[in-house]
């Protein structure tokens, strides 16, 4: 049994693998249809959520099998005081496998410590959001063609930002990337990963004005100042519009730069870029389907074969 912590607990291989896969469902979908019937996903979403939890229950439902679960803290027995570690013990008895987001860092793990299923980490506090990276990873490569070799620009809260974090370290293991980190002060990178580029010799530079290397990327990959993390409500309304992305810094970029974003955006990208075609982010949500199809099947190891116009599935 295997579980999914961080996206670096899949090796490169192990990625293109998956990748291939999310692909093959894209350009294949019938053939998927009931890959899990008799399977059943829980989301166990102690935060809230739109995208991930959906993203994760339309997966499952998209491969015939069906969901279980809660959407907030209030609606479960941790309002009654329930550790993590029995609700998954509780959960194991009813379904095959666990997407978790919780606001504590490393919650996820405890519960994968005492699981009996997969436990997929669909966030945790300001710490990892391995599923977000994987999105990212295949939007990357399925619309620019590769996973390395790029100049990449990260902006907006990259101290708190736990899908910039992911990302960052998860294009750290490809060849010739470039990270330009862009951000105020108060919400530079923390120093842990500038240590961790610096040791492996990746280069990286920090900047405060977006409008400035614009020119440079190949990719930007824009977040919002995430009200949730900040202690200071002042702090937070000083900060929230520091960066908004729109028409006339877009004419700045080169015709193939890309705009991602994990979303929910707030102010930091004006809805007049939406039109734009280097904007990508809704097309990013789609990609977020697809590839948690990729990761159920590959943690239940169901493999779909076709023989003669008929679907099996291989466990």
């Amino acid at each position: 049994m295997r579980h999914l912590m961080s996206p670096l607990d899949f090796s490169v291989e192990e990625l293109d693998q998956l990748f291939d896969l999310a692909n093959d469902i894209e350009a294949n979908m019938e053939k998927y249809s009931r890959a899990c019937h008799g399977k059943k996903l829980a989301t166990c979403f102690y935060e809230p959520s739109t995208r991930t939890r959906l993203s994760f229950e339309s997966a499952m439902l998209g491969l015939g099998g069906s969901v279980i679960g809660f959407s907030e803290a209030s609606s479960s027995s941790a309002s009654k005081g329930e550790s993590v570690s029995d609700t998954i013990r509780v959960i194991s008895c009813f379904a095959d496998i666990c997407a978790m987001r919780h606001p504590k860092e490393g919650a996820p793990k405890v519960a994968a410590e005492r699981s009996s299923i997969p436990v997929i980490n669909a966030g945790d506090g300001g710490h990892q959001h391995p599923t977000q990276t994987l999105t990212d990873l295949l939007t990357i490569r399925s619309l620019k063609g590769r996973l390395h070799h790029f100049t990449i620009g990260l902006c907006g809260d990259l101290k708190f930002g736990r899908t910039v974090h992911s990302l960052i370290n998860a294009l750290a293991r490809y060849e010739g990337i470039k990270f330009i980190f862009i951000s105020p002060r108060e919400l530079m990178v923390p120093d842990y990963v500038t240590d961790m580029l610096k040791e492996r010799n990746i280069p990286y530079e920090e900047v405060i004005r977006l409008e400035s290397i614009m020119p440079q990327l190949d990719l930007l990959y824009m977040t919002r100042v995430q009200r949730e993390r900040f202690f200071n409500e002042e702090d937070y309304v000083r900060l929230k519009d520091f960066y908004i992305l729109d028409k006339a810094k877009m004419k700045l970029a080169g015709p193939d730069m890309l705009v991602l974003h994990p979303l929910p955006r707030v102010n930091e990208i004006s809805v007049e870029v939406d039109d734009d075609p280097r904007a990508v982010y809704f097309k990013q949500v789609q990609y977020g389907v697809y590839v948690r199809m990729a990761l159920i099947l590959t943690l239940l190891n169901i493999r779909v074969d076709e023989r003669e116009g008929e679907k099996i599935c291989l466990t």
